[in-house]
């Protein structure tokens, strides 16, 4: 169990007044920025019955068993029969596979930068000894464990940043149901201070916040007491969810999710991070099959296509009840890291090229004086790039993981490059390849 002295450290200079103006000039901390990958982790109660329709995310389980003409209650009722409740299952999410260790070395290995894990979902179940969670948390039932404290210890042992997801509503919570004030007085906010207390995370991304406005939910006085007076690290990053006015409007960054990224304030300025899982469902779901897992290819691809525009994702993984990540999502998540190991360079701390040209199966990064064209199919023979203000002299051009010379020549308002022929024992990589343009 993690232990914190009960003090609060105040800042005798507050530089954040609880508002919108004031808050929306704290930009994103340079890591954030740099980092362009992260994990998502959702496990939960929700993970024992790990089920779902294909097309619906399975953490949402309590609230479809609830629709006594959903699929999900016609499973729950054929399984576990319609006296049992969504609270039984708390015993048995025991976790007593889970390897803090292990799981920190997957996402080292994977080339992710950061870590979210859900501290609490809709279904107000706590990772840690939560306040006012008494045996709804996974020290008093279930595992018995600190998950969310042992698993931030591990992460920060390998050297990744590591942050808290937190649901504020709760479906069935009654004091939500009955005085949301009170509940957010008495209930959410000494929640959040505690997980910020406790642990000092590096990112923290509330979920939840669309009932109400921000107010409701007092997120301005929360955030300037985070940046103010707290213990969290003076570059915590935090997301856009404190209130159904705030998405992509307020807040650190946008953060879509399966959808077409939309115009709009914070993605305007590449500042968003875009949250998927490798199939629909962001909980384990066991209804899945392979077939519902997107490839490694298709994985690295919404990566790069993010990254080009400026943003990050944050790929989800499910692990099982028993504390195990699934093997497909191993696999998936190393396979990635393979590839970042050799093209990482034109991934990690890069900026959007704002004269990139629209090539078809191209995107483009830049850092410093160098362009990369990430192809996400191996490029044809010949290909060209216009001259722009970026390209007024001849680069040096390589494929990433290579040594081998790409021949370019100057026609006169752009450059012709060559594609060379390669042996399958030259080719550096698979999924997507990398062209460097030096300056």
């Amino acid at each position: 169990m993690f232990l914190y002295p009960l003090l609060l450290i105040i800042s005798l200079n507050n530089i954040y007044e609880p508002t919108w103006d004031s808050l929306d000039q704290r930009p994103n901390p340079q890591w954030f920025e740099d980092a362009k990958f992260g994990i998502f982790i959702h496990w939960g109660v929700y993970s024992v019955p790990s089920w779902g329709p294909k097309d619906q995310y399975a953490e949402w389980y309590w609230y479809y068993m609830e629709k006594k003409d959903s699929p999900t209650w016609q499973f729950h009722k054929e399984k576990y029969g319609e006296k049992f409740k969504y609270q039984d299952f708390a015993p048995m999410f025991k976790a007593e596979l889970f390897d803090p260790a292990h799981w920190a070395d997957i996402f080292k290995r994977s080339g992710a930068k950061y870590i979210v894990l859900t501290s609490k979902h809709v279904e107000g179940f706590c990772l840690w000894q939560a306040p006012h969670s008494w045996n709804w948390n996974s020290v008093d039932i279930g595992p018995h464990r600190e998950l969310a404290g042992e698993l931030i210890k591990a992460v920060r042992k390998v050297n990744l940043k590591m942050g808290f997801y937190y649901c504020m509503y709760e479906w069935f919570n009654p004091l939500y149901n009955s005085n949301v004030n009170k509940y957010v007085d008495e209930y959410m906010l000494p929640q959040m201070k505690d997980l910020i207390i406790r642990y000092q995370p590096d990112v923290f991304w509330p979920d939840g916040e669309w009932d109400h406005p921000s107010s409701t939910w007092r997120s301005t006085e929360f955030l300037a007491w985070l940046f103010n007076e707290s213990p969290a690290p003076k570059d915590i990053a935090i997301n856009d969810r404190w209130g159904k006015e705030c998405r992509n409007r307020h807040g650190g960054f946008a953060t879509p999710e399966y959808e077409s990224i939309p115009e709009g304030h914070l993605i305007a300025q590449g500042r968003f991070e875009e949250c998927q899982g490798m199939g629909k469902s962001f909980g384990y779901n066991r209804n899945e099959t392979a077939d519902n897992y997107r490839s490694t290819t298709e994985l690295l691809h919404l990566l790069i296509d993010n990254v080009s525009r400026g943003g990050n994702l944050l790929l989800d993984i499910g692990p099982s009840a028993d504390g195990r990540i699934p093997e497909i999502m191993e696999e998936r998540l190393l396979e990635m890291g393979k590839w970042l190991e050799i093209n990482g360079e034109a991934i990690y701390a890069t900026n959007v090229w704002k004269d990139a040209p629209h090539i078809d199966r191209f995107r483009f990064t830049r850092k410093g004086n160098n362009i990369y064209a990430i192809a996400l199919q191996w490029p044809p023979e010949k290909w060209a790039l216009p001259k722009t203000i970026e390209f007024h002299t001849q680069p040096t051009v390589t494929i990433l993981g290579t040594n081998i010379a790409v021949p370019i020549s100057d026609d006169n308002d752009k450059w012709t490059i060559t594609t060379p022929c390669l042996s399958p024992s030259q080719i550096p990589c698979q999924h997507a390849w990398v062209i460097k343009f030096k300056f």
